[in-house]
């Protein structure tokens, strides 16, 4: 009997077959049977690196205990945020005040776990310094980067990656090269019916040569097969040669770092172009990560591009190789390899377009924000989830353009308050306090635009339980309302208040808070969420209070206004405090109810603080009904979770109490070795499986 490997991690499916490199494959496994900690494939741009990794990596993912995981640095474009990347890749939601790396460090320090690292050149010192702690923390940690140039971290093993064997000869047995290979595989998947006689081996074997045995330009010479025959494109390769070194010093000012046949092939790729082609490729440079046609529209679009051209535009740039595309449950997405992606950035900055283009991706990026946060209470709520995480990339850039180079503080202050709901409730209070907190600093001048940052930063430190700046967030917020005489504002005011005196183990106190706003009314304006939230927190005291009645009534009446609305993620929420007001009165069925829907709301929107906050309700609910094994596996559930949130139940006490509680009548019932059995098991499940354990109802 075949027994499937379990296999945990990021790593995407391989789209196409792996042609060679099975002596680097050899390599790389070799130095991580041995002593290796960081192994660092270099090369030039369009070798290979990251399907070799991947590859790689993908081998190796049984050997490891917590999986293997790919780390994307080429969006990244600044190395503060380095560890917050690393963060993101993995299964880590950490919502304290810690350094992001002391995080990691904790995270990984007894973890089995192969990190992926790649395109670390643009970072490579802030790369060196951030393996160095990881491995020093956690022994069973390794990681396999991908970069043109070595990190230099002491014990680095190096695997230089060269281009794929060409054949010196034409023999018959110079086809099975492996440069060849590749040549053929992909013409045959660009041209359908093509096959390589023997007539016209001797003319791929002759293109690979050409080509140096590059596979990116082997990838964008088979693009073009169905155009040209290969004869007629080893000619006009042989022409590009010719012109290469005078076309490249105009567009760089300097030898650029590739390879001379990829520079030739990408080049001769780019003269192919169309005129629009070659121009919509330059203007897609300013992206970072993946993008849609909508974007595409809003940035490249003009009086030299028309809009209605770009979707046909973007379809032929990826019938050419120069784009990638997939199709994602928020529509299709397309992307640029990054040697792609530097040539149209320099033929951008040829056109003298940079800095205009780069004004238009902000733009298009504060709209999205914008008109995301105006959707965000409403019944797309889930699609704007997956269209934000889509450009967390984008947002990112624009972010880092605006306090930087870009020097437009305020346009940041105004995308970073609008993004509020992607911090606080899709797992980024860390990068958004980032991004708050500097624009904040360089805006110090009273506005609305500030007024919504303070609020959005006061409501992720108070949830990283900082009261001591939830406090002064909130009083220089309050200050703001005030002054403005929003209703709306003031109300946003009273969540802010309200969350630092219930993080202060002063229930009642929050609860008079709450009870002088008239959260049920509607003012209009930008703090509907706010709204909506110091609605659920007053719920929630009532529960903490022991006012179950009042929080089953509260509640009632914030699930109808959120079906109202479409809305899923308070109303998830609100189910949940349901939960806990039925579970306190006794009515154990129906609170396992709530609870199971409530779970279903939370996993649509990957919240991870909520699902593991409604496990442990389960959890309390099995052991309440005298099922303790069943309350142990969901106690390992939940604490799954919170370690990679960072403080367990929030830090509230009534949370950390009934856990405890629960803890406790489960081992009673089931016995302490059933229980630490139980509870092993649970902290082994993967995710998917113990959410559907959770919701499963025996």
């Amino acid at each position: 009997m075949v027994v499937e490997q379990r296999r945990v991690g990021n790593l995407p499916a391989a789209r196409t077959k792996m042609v060679g490199r099975r002596t680097e494959l050899a390599d790389i496994g070799r130095l991580f049977a041995g002593a290796a900690r960081l192994v660092t494939l270099t090369g030039v741009g369009g070798v290979g690196k990251t399907r070799l990794a991947l590859e790689a990596a993908a081998g190796l993912q049984p050997r490891f205990r917590d999986g293997a995981w790919l780390v994307e640095l080429s969006p990244l474009r600044q190395g503060g945020l380095l560890a917050h990347t690393i963060a993101d890749a993995l299964p880590l939601a950490d919502q304290t005040t810690r350094p992001m790396i002391d995080v990691l460090a904790d995270y990984l320090a007894d973890r089995e776990l192969l990190l992926v690292l790649d395109t670390c050149e643009h970072l490579t010192d802030e790369c060196a310094l951030t393996v160095q702690s990881l491995t020093r923390a956690a022994p069973g940690l390794r990681i396999l980067a991908t970069s043109r140039r070595t990190l230099n971290a002491p014990g680095e093993e190096v695997c230089t990656v060269e281009p794929l064997p060409v054949p010196a000869t034409d023999d018959p047995v110079a086809a099975q090269a492996d440069a060849v290979v590749l040549l053929a595989e992909r013409a045959a998947q660009s041209i359908p019916g093509f096959e390589a006689t023997d007539a016209g081996r001797a003319e791929l074997i002759g293109l690979s040569r050409r080509l140096d045995g590059l596979p990116l330009a082997i990838e964008l010479a088979a693009a073009r097969l169905g155009e040209l025959s290969v004869r007629e494109l080893t000619d006009r390769l042989d022409d590009r040669f010719a012109v290469l070194g005078e076309t490249e010093q105009v567009v760089y000012g300097t030898e650029p770092p590739w390879h001379q046949a990829l520079r030739t092939a990408i080049g001769w790729s780019h003269q192919l172009c169309s005129p629009a082609e070659r121009l919509l490729w330059a203007r897609l440079s300013v992206f970072a990560g993946t993008f849609d046609a909508e974007a595409a529209r809003m940035v490249c679009a003009d009086a030299h591009l028309a809009a209605e051209r770009i979707t046909g535009l973007l379809a032929a740039l990826v019938d050419k190789s120069i784009l990638t595309w997939r199709p994602t449950g928020g529509g299709e997405r397309y992307g640029m390899l990054d040697t792609l992606r530097e040539y149209g950035a320099g033929w951008l900055r040829r056109l003298g377009e940079e800095g205009a283009l780069r004004r238009r991706h902000r733009d298009c990026y504060r709209a999205l924000a914008l008109r995301a946060e105006a959707a965000w209470m409403g019944p797309d709520q889930i699609a704007w989830y997956e269209r934000t995480s889509a450009d967390h990339a984008n947002f990112r850039a624009v972010l880092d353009f605006c306090l930087g180079e870009g020097e437009d503080e305020h346009t940041a202050l105004e995308i970073a308050g609008a993004l509020w709901f992607f911090w606080h409730a899709c797992g980024f209070q860390r990068e958004g306090r980032h991004y708050l907190d500097r624009a904040l600093q360089r805006c110090p001048k009273p506005g609305p635009s500030r007024s919504k940052a303070l609020w959005a930063c006061g409501a992720i430190v108070l949830q990283q339980g900082d009261r001591d700046a939830g406090l002064r967030l909130g009083k220089e917020f309050r200050a703001e309302a005030e002054a403005a005489g929003s209703q709306a504002m003031l109300v946003a005011a009273a969540f802010l208040d309200g969350a630092y005196f219930m993080m202060g183990e002063n229930p009642a106190q929050a609860a008079a808070v709450f009870e002088a706003a008239p959260y049920t009314q509607d003012h209009g304006g930008a703090y509907l969420g706010a709204r909506l939230l110091t609605w659920l927190s007053h719920t929630f005291t009532h529960t903490s209070l022991g006012k179950y009645a009042d929080a089953a009534a509260a509640t009632d009446v914030l699930r109808a206004e959120c079906d109202t609305r479409g809305e899923r993620w308070i109303r998830a929420y609100a189910d949940y405090v349901q939960g806990l007001a039925a579970y306190g009165l006794g009515r154990l069925d129906q609170a396992a109810t709530h609870a199971r829907t409530a779970l279903e709301g939370k996993v649509l929107l990957h919240d991870s603080l909520g699902i593991a906050l409604v496990i442990d309700l389960l959890a309390s609910l099995a052991a309440g009904s005298g099922r303790g094994e069943r309350a142990a596996r969901l106690l390992g559930i939940g604490q799954q979770i919170w370690n990679t949130i960072g403080r367990s139940q929030i830090g509230f006490p009534d949370l950390v109490a009934a856990r405890e509680a629960c803890e406790r009548q489960a081992r009673e019932t089931a016995g302490d070795t059933a229980y630490e059995t139980a509870f092993r098991k649970g902290m082994e499940d993967s995710l998917d499986d113990g959410i559907a354990y959770a919701l499963h109802q025996t």
